[in-house]
């Protein structure tokens, strides 16, 4: 159905009778790379997660979710905005991030407006890994301002509106792992 629609956005269920809803991602990303896939099921399972997001999910929420949580997360998902919001989600991501895939033939800097420094990967790799500002300024050994600075510039380059977008952007595209 999605291939005749062209949807812009797709609320999956994992659980379908075919196939499940990662498979069902997987075969829609390769054949419709612009549509935005947000994962939807009643467990919050790591495995779950991990799986839709290496599938193309740029989102995932449990079925008893709200309502208004639900139109608000295919509004973000519309926007090009990461959907995450489960108690596991930052696990899965940094599961990911250690994973080291990306989008087959793409060009991982061809997502970004400008290219991004040495200093400013090393901060998005560690964003990736789940550190906030001042956990990666100590590790890094420079200023909170400093990294704040740079998560500015990050999310500018990516043209994002925030972190989660942007480390979720460089995961499904290999320019961290």
């Amino acid at each position: 159905m999605a291939g005749e629609r062209h949807p812009d956005v797709i609320l999956m269920d994992i659980q379908m009778p075919r196939m499940s809803g990662i498979e069902a991602a997987q075969i829609i990303m390769k054949r419709l790379p612009e549509t935005k896939i947000v994962i939807l099921t009643t467990f919050d399972d790591q495995e779950y997660i991990y799986q839709g997001i290496r599938a193309g999910a740029v989102g995932y929420l449990l079925k008893d979710a709200e309502v208004e949580d639900m139109l608000a997360a295919v509004r973000s998902a519309f926007r090009g905005e990461a959907v995450y919001k489960t108690g596991l989600a930052a696990q899965a991501l940094s599961r990911v991030a250690g994973s080291g895939f990306a989008i087959p033939g793409t060009d991982p800097d061809s997502i970004l407006l400008e290219p991004l420094t040495d200093r400013e990967r090393e901060i998005l790799q560690e964003m990736a890994y789940g550190l906030r500002n001042d956990q990666i300024a100590r590790k890094l050994v420079i200023s909170e301002g400093t990294v704040k600075s740079h998560v500015h510039r990050i999310l500018q380059k990516f043209g994002c509106e925030d972190r989660t977008q942007a480390v979720v952007m460089a995961l499904r595209n290999g320019i961290v792992q």
